[in-house]
């Protein structure tokens, strides 16, 4: 018999009855009935059922394990009683009877229970992380992310994809987030960068002549963690194809997305992904990852408040560049939830959250709400039939320049959604995000940077770059899904002559993108082929399929909201010896 499992602990069956056999895992929970002891021994695989009683030979030893030990027993595997039957777990039909246990590793007192639904501070889970991903729920979700990777390799092999691994060490490239800098030994003074993507390098793949490049790509930034990012490291389905336009790039990535969610989602996923235009997924949802669960599409109704005895809309309309929004509300036309919408604002940092909404009157339907009292009857209807809204509903406003507001818009129009039941929270809703701004203007300052992927060939190529930076749009796309971003591309800039006017426009001169890009523009004089491709970002991908609102619980060993991983202790201290040798010299944080 082998020296530590005969069978996994999800194995036997009543097919095994009568058989001896040898088992090891850790002791899930330990239960006394009556002197015979019962303890539930679970692997990765499963759990199974082994007991033992005071006329066993090692009764006294099995009486003296404790929660998470790991052990190995060797036993008689025997039916239950039909009464007893658990068809929860594949092994519900049997039980082991104990002979010989062995205590493969003894453990102490234990900071967090693996047994059990209780809820401990994320601190204590990420020091022990080794003990939390025991834990059923969390080692499902890893197990689960394991699966997806091995769907989405899959699904790309079978498009005729090569997998191709690129650098980790390699030069630093503004790609919109910090770079993680690494000091060279044999280049004092110099540093290599972990890469952000493999955004150059798949470019240059193509340049190669490698037509289909996928890779399961770790990616490094240097960010501020949200609950749907990672402060330090990610990893992404990396994509990249020749001679291909945007339509290209959707119809490849589609069936890939789509199956994965349907495989391990559990449901069927509408084919239909309407395309959304920038601009408009910003008019109607407030975001450009909109979650369209929600049926709700905010609309502009400036000109039923320009001039109107509400004086706040009326005296922002008359400043450039402002707009009234509105939120419909189905269903949401009481005082009470009108109320709670704009306590709502006031927490989201706004001073409130206009509102109108129709009830029954002395003439039938009437319209209530201070703003409808300042607007009058005329302009409370217009707006009630360019809304398409009825008794029982109700409508949310919000004025002022969108950039002061859009944000706050979005985040309402998904409370108010969920709170109404409008939205359909058993489905995954995709949508194509197209036709990005190029540029954008930093207010302050007055400079034109780039507002998404510099990578990306302009629409209308050189043309278009000779007129108003801010009306440029780029070959960029995301995909959105239930309001996440979870895949982003473009068509590539792949001639050096509008790179070098895109990056001009944006303060670099020809010789700062030839000494930063200087290997990817040296490729592109050499018979560069037009080319695209896209990223999807695997940790997202697997927090929505494990229906997850974080996504350290899909990542096996995170950092914290820090970026810091309390179980390893990183980030250290250099020792004095590593400064010497790198020639750095740490200065003292400022006070």
């Amino acid at each position: 018999m082998h020296a530590y499992r005969s069978h996994t602990c999800a194995a036997l069956s009543a097919q095994n009855v009568g058989e001896t056999v040898r088992l090891s895992g850790w002791v899930h929970r330990v239960r006394d009935h009556g002197g015979i002891l019962f303890i539930d021994l679970r692997d990765h695989y499963g759990m199974t059922q082994v007991l033992c009683d005071p006329d066993s030979a090692v009764f006294s030893q099995v009486e003296k394990v404790r929660a998470e030990w790991c052990i190995r027993i060797d036993g008689e595997v025997k039916a239950r009683d039909p009464e007893l039957v658990n068809p929860k777990i594949p092994t519900g039909e049997i039980e082991v009877f104990v002979r010989d246990i062995e205590v493969l590793g003894a453990a102490g007192e234990l900071p967090l229970q693996v047994f059990g639904d209780q809820e401990y501070p994320e601190e204590t889970r990420l020091r022990y992380r080794f003990l939390d991903l025991r834990r059923q729920k969390l080692h499902d979700n890893i197990v689960l992310r394991s699966e997806v990777v091995k769907d989405l390799r899959q699904r790309m092999w079978d498009q005729g994809f090569n997998e191709f691994q690129t650098p980790i060490i390699t030069a630093s490239s503004p790609e919109g987030a910090r770079d993680f800098l690494v000091p060279s030994r044999l280049h004092p003074g110099k540093f290599y960068a972990l890469p952000q993507a493999p955004q150059q390098f798949k470019q240059l793949i193509q340049v190669a002549g490698f037509d289909r490049y996928f890779q399961i790509a770790p990616c490094f930034r240097d960010e501020d963690p949200r609950a749907d990012r990672s402060p330090t490291d990610f990893y992404q389905l990396d994509v990249e194809m020749s001679f291909v336009r945007q339509e290209d790039v959707f119809a490849t990535i589609q069936p890939v997305i789509q199956g994965c969610f349907e495989r391990f989602g559990g449901r069927p996923v509408d084919a239909n992904w309407p395309m959304i235009s920038y601009a408009d997924s910003a008019l109607w949802y407030g975001t450009d990852k909109p979650d369209l669960r929600c049926p709700i599409k905010m609309q502009v109704v400036s000109e039923h408040f320009a001039g109107s005895g509400f004086a706040i809309f009326a005296k922002l309309l008359a400043q450039e560049g402002t707009e009234i929004r509105a939120i419909p509300a189905p269903g949401g036309g009481s005082r009470k939830f009108c109320d709670r919408m704009n306590a709502f604002a006031q927490k989201e940092g706004l001073p409130g959250m206009g509102y109108i909404f129709w009830r029954d009157g002395d003439d039938g339907m009437e319209a209530a709400g201070p703003l409808a009292k300042n607007i009058g009857p005329e302009r409370t209807e217009a707006i009630r039939q360019q809304l398409g809204l009825g008794k029982g509903d109700a409508a949310f406003f919000l004025g002022g320049k969108p950039a002061s507001f859009e944000r706050v818009a979005g985040r309402a129009r998904t409370v108010i959604g969920e709170e109404l039941g409008l939205t359909d929270l058993n489905r995954f809703a995709f949508a194509w995000i197209v036709d990005f701004p190029m540029y954008e203007k930093d207010e302050e300052t007055g400079k034109i940077d780039f507002s998404h992927n510099p990578f990306s060939m302009p629409q209308g190529g050189m043309e278009a770059l000779e007129r108003d930076p801010l009306k440029v749009l780029g070959f960029q796309y995301d995909l959105a899904c239930n309001g996440y971003e979870l895949v982003s591309g473009a068509i590539r800039n792949h001639k050096p002559e509008i790179m070098f006017k895109a990056f001009e426009l944006a303060g670099y001169g020809e010789d700062e993108v030839r000494k930063r890009f200087g290997g990817m523009v040296n490729a592109f004089t050499y018979g560069a082929p037009p080319h695209g491709g896209c990223a999807a970002g695997i940790d997202r991908m697997v927090m929505l399929l494990a229906d997850e609102s974080n996504i350290r619980e899909v990542i096996m060993f995170p950092m914290n909201q820090r970026a810091e991983d309390l179980m390893m202790g990183a980030p250290s201290e250099p020792t004095n010896e590593q400064l010497r040798e790198l020639r750095l010299r740490v200065l003292p944080p400022e006070s």
